[in-house]
C-alpha cells in the first residue's frame, strides 16, 4: 500500500508537466527540498522527444510530476519504459476560501504514483488504500476520523468556501420559482449537483457521455413527486469555465440555484443528492444523505452509494469513517497557503475557520513573474528587425477590451508566452499565427 507519506519529492529532480506559471511558486514553497524544472504548457510529443527526453534521461533521480491527468500516453510510455517515476498532482478536498478555481493557493494537494484519484479506469493509490488498509486494527485513526467528520460538519467548510450570504438558502427556498401547489405536494427535496462538464473528473470518471442536464432529467424522472433543486458549478456560474448544457433547458424540471448559497446550507435542506462524480456527493454522505451517482468517483463502489456505473475492482464494504480516514487523513497533504509549511488536517480546518471569520492574511508566496520579452533584434522570434514588436500595442488594447487589464499587462510583458500558455486552443492557434517562433524564455 502506498500512502501519501511514501511519496516524498525531497531530493528529487522533478520535471513538472502542465504546471501553470502561477502554481510554480506554490510548488517551490510547499516542497522546498525539491528541484523543479518546468516543461512548457501544451507540449506535444514531438517537442518533448526533441527537447526534453535526453535531459530527463541524463538527470539522476528524475521524476515526472503531472498536474491532474494532463499528459500524453506517449510521454507516460517513455517514463515507464525508462523506469522514471511519475507522480500525479491534484487539488485536495479542502481547496480554498474562494468559490471557484481562482489563482488562490490550495490548502491541500494529493500526490499519486499511479493515476489521479478521479480516474476510475485504473486503480489509484487512494483506491489501493481503500481496498487493502486494515482499518479495524487502527482504532486511533478511526477515532481521529470520527472527530474529523464532526469537526468538518460543525465548521460548515467544504472544498470551495466562498462567502455566502447568511440565510441565503432559506431565502431561496422561500422564493423558489415553482408553482405553489407543487410545493405543497412535494414530500422530498432532491439536490442535483452540477459540475464543469469537460472537467477531468467526468472525462476519466464517467464511462459514457453524461451532462448536468442529463442528471437533472434522471433525478426528475426517478422522483416525480419531489422538488428538484439544481446547483450549477460555481466556476460555470462565475463564467470561469464553459457550460456545455444550458440550465435553462431544464428550468421546467428544477429550481436553478444561482444565488450564493453554500453547499453545506443546501445539503442541510436536501433529502437525497444526485451527482455525476462531484465531491459534493461525498460531503452528502458525511451528513447521512442517500447519494445517487451517474459516474464513478473515488467514493463509489464501497457500499455507501447508489451507483449507476459499476466498478468491479471495488467490492469491499466500508463505513463512512473508513472512507473519510483514507480520503481526508491518509491521502492528501495539507499546507498553510500563507507561508507554505506543511500542516495536518485539524490545523488546516482551524486556519480556514479563523481566516474565514477575520480575513486571510496576505500570502508570503509570490507568484513567479512571466519572463520579459526580448528587445529589438536583427532577427529572432519577433521577426526580421523585430517587426512583430509593433503588434504589441494594438493587440494589448484588444486583449484589455476582451479580457482584463491584467491580461493586457501579461501580454505586453511577453506576447509569445502569453499566447502559448492560454487554455483556449483557438487562441493558442491564433498566437501561433501571429508569433510562429518560440522565444528563448520559458
Amino acid at each position: 500500500m502506498i500512502a501519501a507519506g511514501a511519496l516524498d519529492l525531497s531530493g528529487r529532480s522533478v520535471f513538472a508537466v502542465h504546471i501553470r506559471r502561477w502554481k510554480r511558486a506554490m510548488l517551490e514553497a510547499y516542497f522546498p527540498e525539491t528541484e523543479f524544472r518546468y516543461l512548457p504548457l501544451y507540449l506535444n510529443d514531438r517537442t518533448f522527444m526533441r527537447d526534453w527526453q535526453d535531459a530527463i534521461l541524463a538527470t539522476p533521480g528524475a521524476t515526472l510530476l503531472v498536474w491532474s491527468r494532463n499528459v500524453s500516453d506517449a510521454i507516460l510510455e517513455f517514463a515507464h519504459s525508462n523506469h522514471i517515476p511519475v507522480v500525479f498532482l491534484e487539488d485536495g478536498f479542502i481547496r480554498s476560501l474562494v468559490g471557484n478555481a481562482s489563482k488562490s493557493l490550495p490548502f491541500s494537494l494529493t500526490l499519486d504514483s499511479r493515476t489521479p484519484y478521479f480516474d476510475s479506469r485504473q486503480p489509484s493509490d487512494l483506491e489501493d488504500i481503500l481496498n487493502s488498509y486494515d482499518f479495524d486494527t487502527d482504532p486511533d485513526l478511526m477515532e481521529r476520523a470520527r472527530a474529523g467528520i464532526d469537526l468538518l460538519l460543525r465548521s460548515g467548510l467544504s472544498k470551495y468556501n466562498a462567502a455566502a450570504r447568511q440565510g441565503a438558502g432559506a431565502d431561496l427556498l422561500a422564493a423558489r420559482a415553482v408553482p405553489a401547489d407543487a410545493v405543497v405536494q412535494a414530500q422530498r427535496r432532491i439536490l442535483v449537483i452540477g459540475q464543469v462538464e469537460d472537467d477531468a473528473s467526468i472525462r476519466f470518471g464517467c464511462d459514457r457521455p453524461f451532462t448536468n442536464n442529463d442528471l437533472v432529467r434522471l433525478a426528475a424522472t426517478e422522483n416525480p413527486d419531489a422538488e428538484i433543486l439544481y446547483k450549477p458549478h460555481p466556476d460555470v456560474l462565475n463564467g470561469v469555465r464553459r457550460q456545455w448544457s444550458d440550465p435553462l433547458d431544464v428550468a421546467h424540471l428544477a429550481t436553478i440555484v444561482s444565488a450564493p448559497v453554500s453547499l453545506p446550507e443546501l445539503l442541510a435542506r436536501a433529502d437525497h443528492v444526485y451527482a455525476i462524480t462531484s465531491l459534493a456527493g461525498f460531503e452528502a454522505l458525511l451528513r447521512g444523505l442517500p447519494v445517487t451517482l451517474a459516474g464513478c468517483p473515488f467514493y463509489a463502489g464501497w457500499g455507501l452509494t447508489d451507483d449507476r456505473q459499476p466498478n468491479p475492482r471495488r467490492g469491499r464494504k466500508l463505513t463512512i469513517e473508513q472512507l473519510f480516514a483514507a480520503a481526508y487523513l491518509f491521502y492528501p497533504r495539507y499546507f498553510n497557503p500563507v507561508d507554505g509549511t506543511q500542516i495536518d488536517f485539524e490545523t488546516c480546518l482551524a486556519l480556514a475557520l479563523q481566516w474565514r471569520e477575520k480575513g486571510m492574511p496576505e500570502t508570503q508566496i509570490r507568484e513567479v513573474p512571466m519572463p520579459a520579452r526580448p528587445g529589438f533584434a536583427m532577427r529572432g522570434a519577433y521577426g526580421l528587425f523585430g517587426w512583430r514588436h509593433l503588434l504589441t500595442v494594438p493587440i494589448a488594447w484588444l486583449i484589455a477590451k476582451a479580457g482584463s487589464e491584467q491580461d493586457a499587462r501579461d501580454f505586453r510583458r511577453n506576447p509569445i508566452l502569453f499566447f502559448r500558455e492560454l487554455s483556449n486552443p483557438w487562441l493558442r492557434r491564433l498566437g501561433r499565427i501571429l508569433y510562429p517562433l518560440d522565444g528563448e524564455s520559458r
